[in-house]
């Protein structure tokens, strides 16, 4: 019964990590257009091609886990019209990071500093997996005993 259980236990572990895996490698192939940029007037393709970048690096506020092009939300729009105006106005990437941070929080960031309010949600993950693994290891050692 317990073989059952680890085997059963192993093959759920395998294909959860091939499913994100796959899911992962989706996310990357998604096609992001920039027909939000077309619209607005850049002074050099330099500048629109790092405004397109930084609204790709920039989380919407008030959608789930989209960037600010991707996203049709209103305040999604407006925030990329403050990224490319800025952009334009000759404002460094770390200048306009640190505007939306300002004003949205960490919030904005697909990755957020590491501080005292974050260090859980960095090390919680790893200790799960840890502790997953070890058990793991201490089953199947005693199984072949």
């Amino acid at each position: 019964m317990l073989r059952i259980l680890n085997r059963t236990l192993l093959s759920t572990w395998i294909v959860l990590f091939i499913a994100f895996v796959s899911f992962s490698s989706q996310a990357e192939n998604v096609n992001t257009s920039s027909n939000h940029v077309d619209l607005f007037q850049f002074h050099s393709v330099e500048l629109q091609e790092r405004a397109i970048r930084l609204s790709k690096e920039l989380r919407c506020p008030q959608c789930q886990n989209q960037n600010l092009l991707e996203s049709n939300a209103q305040v999604a729009r407006d925030l990329r019209f403050i990224v490319y105006r800025q952009v334009n106005d000759g404002k460094s990437d770390q200048e306009v990071v640190d505007f939306m941070t300002s004003r949205y929080g960490n919030m904005v960031l697909y990755n957020p500093p590491i501080s005292s309010s974050t260090l859980l949600l960095w090390i919680f993950p790893v200790v799960i997996l840890i502790i997953f693994f070890v058990i793991s290891i201490r089953n199947i050692h005693t199984e072949r005993m």
